[in-house]
């Protein structure tokens, strides 16, 4: 089939596209565009007008559906790279580059265009491997023994901006990207090793847009309290939970409910991971002194109502966000610990008073990621009676059946498709702030906080039963509550 597309430069700069029979053109199309991409169509092309949002998406799929899955198998590696660019590259911009770009290129379209978390570019005795992490599990995209293998590293590190003379210390930088109109910004991290210097790049696609808390797999119950904690006048909410458990999109959700006209927020974030409308967004910058810390201190001279911190890391920011939070603000963060009630006994590590967590904080998000079944493949198994107890155990009900994994062609044989939030959250009441006060354990928190099927485990266990996830993927994640 002849291909009929123009040249990827020509439908970014003049914003007209070629796809079939169909000629799409953007809000800024050119007169000089319009023309050309007539002339390449033979009888009367359909006119489709699209906002320029719709236009990028269109160009995005277009380019794309040509990027086969073992691309970097056709790669040979025999040019130098002497070409540089300035300005966000756009990764559907590559059919002429050197073989060493073109890899690069593609690897990061690919972890793009899959939906993976983080590309790992890691050198080995004989090669180099790359895997991108998808839906929390690393899959081999590329295993090869005749790649340049520092060329590559350096390549990326230039697209980093990193220095590539110092191979002996680790390196942290940035790659801003386009892929057809969508922003992706990347987080590089190099660290030595014995073959080489390893390369993990964190992907985020900032034009992915925010989910509404239905879809993040909250309750209505869960979303009606949000909501309520969201118009809170001052007070402190926090999102709990390991790297990569959505701490991140929660927050932000959470922050557009609080978004509104009279309010003006602050956020200060490592990275900056979506662009929220109507926010004013700081980056923290630790080398040149921009702590978690000092921008919060500094977001208190902006007369701010709302503040979201991206993390909490230390006793100074945990201090700061306390006193923030006292004298009348509302303030957003993300801390690490295993648990909602955790949480608790992570601000006291950190140097926090009882008394003053008792009076600032308000409420506590927990949760966990779980890989989502196929919904073409998954199939019924009868529950074993160690299965049983387990549902017992929480106060459910064991179900006669549940699903679980097979795996199909349309989940790329893993039996699984996506992944579905499972949440903990704890409204600090006038008796759980007594008992904070009064320096009670975890376990006794916990007891007064937390229903069995309120629990992590026991939102997990309801997720099994309504078909959503296994029960081995609800274990591996959450263990089994001992």
């Amino acid at each position: 089939m002849t291909d009929t597309r123009l040249p990827f430069p020509f439908t970014r700069d003049h914003q007209v596209a070629l796809d079939g029979e169909r000629l799409l053109y953007g809000p800024q199309a050119s007169v000089f565009g319009l023309r050309e991409a007539r002339r390449r169509l033979v009888g009367s092309p359909r006119l489709v007008a699209l906002s320029q949002d719709a236009f990028d998406r269109e160009v995005s799929a277009i380019y794309q559906a040509d990027t086969p899955d073992n691309e970097t198998d056709t790669l040979f590696f025999d040019l130098e790279d002497n070409e540089s660019h300035t300005g966000p590259r756009d990764l559907l911009e590559d059919v002429t580059e050197a073989p060493v770009i073109q890899l690069v290129n593609q690897l990061l379209r690919r972890a793009v265009s899959s939906g993976a978390s983080d590309l790992h570019v890691e050198p080995h005795e004989s090669g180099l491997r790359a895997r991108l992490r998808i839906d929390g599990f690393l899959q081999t995209v590329m295993d090869r023994n005749d790649v340049p293998v520092r060329r590559v590293i350096s390549r990326l590190k230039v697209m980093a901006n990193l220095d590539i003379a110092e191979t002996r210390l680790p390196q942290d930088g940035r790659i801003s990207l386009r892929l057809g109109g969508r922003a992706i910004d990347t987080r590089v991290s190099t660290l030595p090793g014995n073959y080489g210097e390893r390369v993990v790049l964190r992907v985020l696609d900032r034009s992915a847009g925010l989910m509404p808390l239905e879809d993040l797999g909250l309750k209505p119950e869960h979303i009606t309290l949000l909501a309520r904690l969201s118009a809170l006048p001052n007070g402190i909410i926090l999102a709990t939970g390991p790297t990569g458990s959505g701490k991140t999109t929660t927050l932000y959700s959470l922050l557009r409910l609080a978004n509104r006209e009279e309010r003006n927020i602050v956020t200060v974030e490592d990275p900056i991971e979506y662009d929220l409308q109507g926010v004013s967004q700081s980056q923290i910058n630790s080398d040149i002194g921009m702590s978690f810390a000092a921008g919060l201190r500094a977001t208190l001279r902006q007369d701010p109502d709302v503040i979201l911190v991206g993390e909490i890391r230390d006793t100074e920011t945990a201090g700061v966000a306390a006193q923030a939070a006292l004298t009348g603000h509302l303030v957003f963060s993300s801390l690490h610990a295993n648990g909602s009630v955790g949480t608790i006994i992570r601000l006291r590590d950190l140097g926090v008073d009882d008394f003053l967590i008792a009076a600032t904080l308000r409420g506590i998000i927990a949760q966990r990621l779980l890989r989502r079944l196929c919904i073409h493949c998954r199939k019924e198994h009868l529950l074993t009676p160690t299965e049983q107890t387990l549902f017992q155990d929480q106060n459910m009900t064991p179900p006669e059946t549940v699903f679980q994994a097979d795996g199909c062609e349309q989940c790329n044989n893993s039996g699984y498709a996506g992944r579905v939030g499972v949440f903990e959250i704890v409204e600090i009441t006038e008796t759980l702030r007594s008992a904070i006060d009064q320096g009670a354990s975890e376990q006794q928190l916990k007891a007064q906080a937390l229903a069995a099927e309120s629990t992590l485990l026991g939102q997990g266990l309801l997720a099994v039963v309504q078909g959503q996830t296994t029960l081995g993927e609800t274990l591996r994640v959450l263990g089994d509550g001992a």
